[in-house]
């Protein structure tokens, strides 16, 4: 891939807030001394958007669902069942 843009990477993630949230999750990794998936010389930001756009990195679960919180109180209320 030549040139990353946020349209390639709207095929794999079509929500562009959840996008954004996961390049940047991505992107602090990266710069935390995460090992990159893909080769590559430019900063975190565009590595991470490579990732997304290349497929490699991704949600674990439904993208809407995360998103609008569902996922989240979903995982709150699953926790207290185990505890």
């Amino acid at each position: 891939m030549a040139r990353v843009t946020v349209e390639d990477c709207l095929v794999r993630i079509p929500n562009r807030f959840a996008l954004i949230h996961l390049a940047t999750k991505r992107a602090l990794q990266l710069k935390r001394n995460a090992e990159p998936l893909v080769e590559t010389e430019n900063k975190e930001c565009v590595t991470a958007l490579r990732e997304v756009g290349e497929g490699k990195i991704t949600f674990q679960g439904d993208v809407e669902e995360i998103v609008s919180g569902r996922w989240r109180k979903e995982r709150k209320r699953n926790r207290r069942k185990t505890r």
